[in-house]
């Protein structure tokens, strides 16, 4: 796509809620496009790189617009991030043992690329893609075609990702299909921190999380295969609980992941349900989270390690963003009691997730 030169927000604004400019471009010279939407005073972006969600401004309590999303102000840092910052993961979102699993009788390999697994797809995946986007109505639309055998799957896959951004409303809608069999996990991997994106951890904020049981883990952060009940363990956030009371308590699990990085089971997949509501005491944020998902993987930012700069000429460090990132459960394709991922032809891949933004006194 073609970028057109840049104008003011007020301009932008007076004509129409959306507008692309350049991000800058890749080694190999290929122009990567960022695509802003403003509402009232927030304002989104997005950029081709990845299907990413760059920045998401919203008001606090006070009216005070502020970026709650990690990320980057220019190419260059997310092509050495390896957080995933923002960006649409799969075609597997979160792990694959041992990157193999059986598909129609037959053994599928991915690339290996965390520890002895496969993540978010492998290496060159999604996240590392350039999206074909285009303007719409309130928000963009990104399209991407992964040939049969990209990255070990099988089957060319049509990807269809679409943000609109209204009133405070972020709603993602994805569609997919294919012309053989195959599997799709897909997801956003956004990291959240409402008090600012660069204000520090996310320990005070309170979660909830109305689900009754998790997917326990492995050494390798591996489902077991067991649903485990929440009830008298630190995954109960069924009632609403600062994030950092128990994240350090001697229990295996948080041992295995070093805080939080654990599967949520919700169930009745295409059917809209909420997910999970966060708030910010010191901002009054609040971030709810609908899906037609079956699981959300929450994420405490375990393993962001200081390395990368934050949008404030700080560090982003560790536990100073959080995901809420809605998908099928993790290892899926090795588990048959889990919901399938499967994808076959003639049929079509629809899921939506909506992260609705308010403040509240």
């Amino acid at each position: 796509m073609s970028s057109t030169a840049p104008q003011s927000q007020a301009a932008a604004q007076a004509n129409s809620p959306t507008e692309v400019t350049s991000f800058g471009t890749m080694p190999d010279g290929t122009n990567v496009d960022l695509f802003t939407v403003w509402s009232g005073r927030s304002e989104a972006t997005f950029t081709s790189f990845g299907a990413r969600l760059v920045s998401l401004k919203v008001p606090d309590r006070r009216g005070r617009v502020e970026g709650v999303v990690l990320g980057y102000d220019s190419l260059s840092p997310y092509l050495a991030d390896k957080s995933y910052f923002g960006a649409i993961c799969g075609r597997v979102a979160n792990r694959i043992a041992g990157g193999t699993f059986p598909l129609d009788g037959q053994i599928i390999h991915v690339p290996i690329n965390n520890g002895p697994n496969a993540l978010h797809g492998g290496s060159n995946a999604f996240d590392q893609h350039i999206w074909t986007g285009a303007l719409i109505d309130h928000g963009v639309e990104f399209t991407l075609v992964s040939p049969g055998g990209d990255n070990g799957f099988p089957g060319t896959l049509n990807l269809l990702v679409r943000y609109t951004f209204i009133a405070g409303v972020l709603n993602i809608d994805y569609e997919a299909t294919t012309d053989a069999l195959t599997v799709l996990n897909v997801t956003n991997h956004a990291y959240f921190n409402l008090a600012g994106e660069s204000s520090g951890t996310i320990l005070n904020h309170e979660l909830t999380l109305p689900a009754h049981h998790f997917t326990p883990i492995d050494a390798s952060l591996i489902p077991t295969g067991e649903l485990r009940p929440v009830h008298d363990t630190p995954f109960d956030f069924r009632q609403s609980i600062p994030i950092g009371s128990r994240i350090d308590e001697l229990s295996e699990q948080l041992h295995l992941a070093g805080g939080y990085d654990h599967n949520f089971v919700f169930g009745h997949p295409g059917t809209l349900k909420e997910t999970a509501r966060l708030h910010d005491p010191s901002t009054g944020r609040v971030l709810t989270v609908h899906t037609t998902q079956p699981g959300m993987q929450f994420y405490s930012g375990n393993f962001i390690d200081g390395s990368m700069p934050n949008r404030r000429g700080g560090l982003y460090r560790r536990r100073s963003g959080l995901c809420l990132e809605t998908q099928h459960y993790p290892d899926s394709p090795n588990h048959p009691e889990f919901p399938s991922i499967q994808l076959r032809p003639g049929d079509t891949f629809r899921s939506t997730t909506i992260y609705t933004f308010s403040a509240e006194s």
